[in-house]
C-alpha cells in the first residue's frame, strides 16, 4: 500500500510538470528551462511526500487537515515568489 501511494505521488507529479511541457508547444508566453522543471518537481515531490507523512501519522482528522492544508499554502507561496515575485525576495523569477 505504501509503495502504490509513493507510485501515485509521482504520477501526479508527471502529469503536473507535462502542462507546462505541452503548454510551451503551443505558446511563446511558456518558457520554462531544464532548472524551472527540476525546482518544480523538487517542490512538488517534497510537498507530496509531506503530506503523506501528515496522512500517516496525524490520527486527528481536524489537525490532519491543517496540517495539509498549511503545507499546501506553503508550497503555493513558494510557488508564487519563485514566479513572480511576491515577496521581492532574491529568489523572483521576474
Amino acid at each position: 500500500m505504501k509503495n502504490r501511494r509513493f507510485r501515485v505521488i509521482l504520477v501526479a507529479i508527471a502529469v503536473l510538470l507535462c502542462i507546462p511541457l505541452i503548454a510551451m508547444q503551443f505558446s511563446e508566453e511558456v518558457t520554462w528551462t531544464l532548472s524551472d522543471f527540476v525546482i518544480a518537481g523538487i517542490l512538488l515531490l517534497a510537498t507530496g511526500i509531506a503530506i503523506e507523512i501528515v496522512a500517516r501519522n496525524v490520527k486527528d482528522k481536524r489537525a490532519r487537515i491543517g496540517m495539509i492544508t498549511g503545507t499546501l499554502v506553503i508550497l503555493f507561496l513558494v510557488w508564487a515568489e519563485l514566479a513572480v515575485g511576491v515577496f521581492g525576495t532574491p529568489f523572483t523569477g521576474s
